[in-house]
């Protein structure tokens, strides 16, 4: 359920709000807590409590120091005005030149530049072909954003002319092709960008830095991220960003203890960011961020280990039914002795990926954006099992 609490503020006591958000919620609407009860608080309101934030100005100074101000390629960008927009308005301040790399036919994360369809339909191979921008205009038109109705090629083109850049437009796949044009590159792309950066320097290149090493460390004052840099940062205005959170496995140690403290209950404790599951409809990969949940307390640590229960009804206990079955059924998952269930047939279709991506997720869809105002989501009941009363 989503838990509503204050608009947070720089410097607010966060672990105290959440803890009293949670608490209060629980009062008011007759539940209680329990052991292994999850409180997942979204990072937008931790970053918001550190203060993280970051100006274009901050963004066009380290981008300046480290890629050397001249000609830059920008490679694999995410097509989106909430991640990506404002850290480039940063990145063409601090360059004369921008080669704007583009992957397609979508972005990494699903973000259509053109349809597989009119690719197949053109002749274009996007594992060898590079476009220039007016083969691709040529080829394909303009192509709208069909959630947010932006043409994406022309809307960073505008937004880097407007910052005092030029700009020229390449459609490609291979990192190895930006060295065409300069030998200074930073790579956008999120989940691939450890691979891309070691193809960029294997093949020559003297300048190579993901959005990963800008704003590490504070530029005159400004927020920053020792270990993501830019990466999972989202629109604040026009000329800041909100930056991924630093170090908080305090925050969420800190909520553990105190809701033990008042409650005598041992809860879970994480703090999650964009959900790890793609839209059927837009194709689009929801993880925008670095990771799922950047802290999280130990009882999150690992994978389900889980047996299927259709395939012990359809198979060993195929003969059986009623009260039978179900002691059947039950008397297997109480006989798991802890040890990996990998590769168990009766295991298939548990789906084991990290507990914090299915939980995050889980948070995320029921969070929302928008206006629910439920930045805290308290999750009841998933470590129960058929056997629990």
């Amino acid at each position: 359920m989503g838990i509503r609490c204050p608009i947070i503020r720089q410097g607010d006591d966060l672990a105290k709000i959440v803890a009293d958000s949670v608490l209060d919620a629980a009062q008011s609407e007759g539940f209680s807590l329990r052991d292994r009860d999850v409180i997942s608080i979204t990072e937008s309101i931790v970053a918001r409590s550190q203060g993280n934030y970051a100006s274009v100005d901050a963004i066009a100074k380290d981008v300046q120091k480290k890629l050397g101000g001249g000609t830059v390629g920008v490679i694999f960008p995410i097509l989106s005005r909430n991640r990506f927009a404002i850290c480039l308005r940063g990145i063409a301040k601090g360059a004369k030149k921008i080669v704007l790399m583009l992957s397609y036919p979508s972005d990494e994360v699903g973000n259509e530049l053109v349809s597989l369809d009119a690719l197949d339909q053109a002749g274009v191979d996007p594992y060898s072909d590079v476009l220039t921008l007016s083969e691709y205009r040529r080829l394909f038109g303009e192509n709208k954003h069909p959630f947010t109705g932006v043409d994406y090629v022309s809307y960073y083109s505008e937004l880097i002319r407007e910052c005092g850049a030029e700009v020229e437009i390449v459609f490609a796949n291979s990192p190895k092709v930006i060295l065409n044009y300069t030998d200074s590159v930073l790579t956008c792309d999120i989940h691939t960008r450890a691979r891309t950066k070691r193809i960029l320097k294997a093949a020559g290149a003297k300048r190579v830095c993901g959005l990963d090493d800008l704003l590490t460390a504070s530029v005159d004052g400004s927020g920053y991220n020792e270990k993501f840099g830019l990466l999972g940062s989202n629109k604040s205005d026009e000329n800041t960003v909100k930056l991924f959170p630093r170090e908080c496995m305090e925050l969420v140690k800190t909520i553990q203890a105190d809701v033990l403290a008042r409650t005598g209950k041992h809860v879970e404790v994480m703090v999650y960011g964009d959900g790890a599951f793609k839209d059927p409809q837009g194709k689009i990969w929801e993880l925008a961020d670095p990771c799922v949940s950047p802290a999280f307390t130990d009882g999150l640590v690992g994978t389900p280990n889980e047996l299927k229960l259709k395939y012990l009804a359809d198979n060993d206990f195929k003969d059986l039914s009623g009260e039978a079955l179900q002691k059947a059924i039950s008397d297997s998952i109480r006989q798991k002795d802890g040890s990996s269930l990998v590769g168990n047939m009766a295991a298939q279709g548990t789906t084991p990926r990290q507990l914090t991506d299915l939980i995050g997720s889980l948070c995320d869809l029921t969070s929302g954006s928008g206006d629910k105002g439920t930045p805290v989501v308290l999750v009841q009941g998933y470590f129960d099992n058929y056997v629990n009363e």
